[in-house]
């Protein structure tokens, strides 16, 4: 289990070094006489058709509901995981993450409806600063050596995990267009397949993902976001089995282990890439400072740290959870305001609530941009001016 978690932590750091490089580069690429071709890549026509099935969509769209499809079963994998057997499998040891992660989501969606109350089009990105990129923070503590403990860099793990979980659940029920009923019907028999192989002991990897591909494209054409069907997937995935030989294995950690790479160095990189070009050139000074950019910038950066310190302070002076071993409290409030670096998954959803891009001419982007520039730049600060050593008065 150990060497698991440090194998997690390794490759979620250095994916958030190589999200830093994508994010520069799509700024670069979007701000320069080379705009042209960087639109011109992302809208590339790229259509897969099996008889009368036909699936014709752009590059852009085949990152956002193919590749993150893979992302959010790895996604999927570790929650199961980590309630099955990791840091939320019991109450002492998930109550400290699951209580700052409400908080983290519920003051960071309030201070952008504070915003934007009254627009009926902008309340639709309410839920965009709600999220925390693991890669990126756990980046960003990497740097800060043994001035971050490692209780501390698990308690951010875990968060960010039951953040993805609230931000799988939100885009759920609140992101899915017109449903269509055909479609739903074959995703549901998929789903029940894969719960019979699960519930027969079926072991064999291949078997999950034939049956998860028929998942995929049914939910693709449902109308509830494909991403989903990940999640699905990897809840079906069973933990523990046996090989044909009789002996004990993990399909769930295995195909984890193997995503693992693809997702930290190819694909959250390649979504950046994608997502995060703002053409700065063409925002007015007036429209960066707009509601819904600054809606998001503040219900990054002050939202989360607040929301995430204030309940955990809450829990913990009541004794319903403990600070991490070998943490103070500036530490604590460190890691608070780094769970304000939203990116990925705010990208991800910013893309879900504004499916015109341009309605608000990217300064939703630009929102997510600078509140998680400012959580990070904060939250490195006061980790580095820490003096380390457990405390537990505030």
């Amino acid at each position: 289990m150990k060497k698991l978690l440090e194998d997690f932590i390794e490759k979620e750091s250095s994916s958030g070094i190589l999200l830093m490089i994508a994010t520069v580069l799509a700024l670069l690429f979007s701000n320069t006489v080379i705009s042209g071709l960087y639109e011109t890549f992302l809208h590339i026509p790229m259509e897969i058709r099996v008889g009368a099935l036909k699936l014709d969509k752009t590059l852009h769209h085949w990152i956002n509901d193919g590749l993150m499809t893979i992302f959010f079963l790895l996604v999927g994998l570790e929650v199961k995981r980590e309630i099955l057997e990791g840091h939320l499998s019991s109450i002492r040891q998930s109550a400290l993450p699951v209580i700052g992660a409400v908080g983290g989501m519920a003051i960071p969606a309030v201070v952008y409806i504070l915003f934007n109350y009254g627009d009926p089009v902008a309340m639709n990105g309410w839920a965009i600063p709600t999220a925390t990129d693991i890669a990126f923070a756990l980046g960003i503590l990497s740097l800060l050596g043994s001035r971050a403990p490692v209780s501390l860099k698990v308690f951010l793990m875990a968060l960010a995990i039951i953040d993805d979980l609230g931000a799988i659940v939100i885009i759920a029920v609140f992101y899915t267009s017109k449903l269509s009923l055909l479609s739903l019907a074959v995703a549901g028999a998929a789903l029940l397949v894969l719960i019979i192989l699960n519930m027969s002991g079926v072991s064999k990897k291949a078997a999950y993902f034939i049956v998860g591909t028929v998942l995929w494209v049914s939910v693709l054409k449902s109308g509830v976001h494909a991403t989903l069907a990940g999640v699905a997937l990897a809840f079906t995935i069973p933990l523990n089995a046996r090989d044909e030989e009789g002996r004990p294995f993990s399909p769930l950690k295995e195909i984890e282990h193997d995503l693992h790479f693809w997702v930290a160095f190819f694909i959250l990189p390649l979504f950046a890439f994608a997502n995060a070009g703002v053409n700065i050139r063409q925002i007015s000074f007036d429209q960066m400072f707009g509601p819904v950019p600054m809606g998001i910038m503040l219900g990054l950066f002050l939202g989360k740290q607040i929301g995430v310190f204030v309940f955990s302070w809450v829990a913990i002076k009541l004794g319903m959870a403990k600070l991490p071993e070998g943490s103070n409290w500036q530490q604590f409030y460190g890691v608070s305001v780094l769970t304000g670096i939203g990116f990925t998954m705010s990208l991800f959803i910013g893309s879900l609530a504004f499916e015109d891009p341009a309605i608000y001419q990217y300064t939703d982007k630009l929102g997510i941009l600078a509140g998680s520039l400012l959580s990070g730049l904060l939250g490195y600060g006061v980790i580095r001016l820490s003096k380390g050593g457990s405390g537990a008065t505030a």
